[in-house]
């Protein structure tokens, strides 16, 4: 069974109460029992973890390296635009990770449009709500099938 860690940052947590044109009227937690029925069907062991702090999610990503996650799904919300240090961060471990957004990030405000995390990532996914978590899931199935 692969580990797959979901990683959530600042205000994601709110999903289902801020800006639900935007993110959606599922709460946090309903999304994450989803993502978890998914990933379970998928075969893969998740450990889902959010933060409002950047340094506490620099430290999971790192706690993903040396407990052996075999991928992580990141959402960094809006540290995904100026967190050199989550990028830095990301680089550092060797394992693919793929970016998601529940928003489209390229229809929003200008300062969204710039990820300094998505190149160091497998790839990006936005704009499907909490559906681009689920083919977040599908497409590490295919990545570790193809390793």
């Amino acid at each position: 069974m692969k580990k797959v860690s979901i990683i959530n940052g600042p205000n994601i947590n709110f999903t289902g109460i801020r800006e639900k044109g935007v993110y959606g009227s599922l709460s946090y937690d309903e999304i994450i029992n989803v993502i978890k029925k998914e990933a379970s069907g998928m075969d893969f062991a998740t450990h889902c973890f959010q933060s409002n702090h950047e340094g506490e999610i620099i430290d999971y990503i790192q706690k993903c390296f040396i407990d052996k996650a075999d991928g992580i799904i990141i959402n960094p919300g809006a540290l995904t635009h100026y967190s050199y240090a989550v990028r830095d961060a990301l680089a550092s471990v060797d394992i693919p990770v793929i970016e998601v957004h529940m928003s489209n990030i390229h229809k929003r405000e200008e300062f969204r449009h710039t990820s300094v995390t998505a190149p160091v990532c497998v790839g990006q996914i936005c704009g499907f709500g909490y559906f681009g978590y689920i083919m977040a899931l599908s497409a590490l199935r295919d990545i570790f099938k193809n390793c």
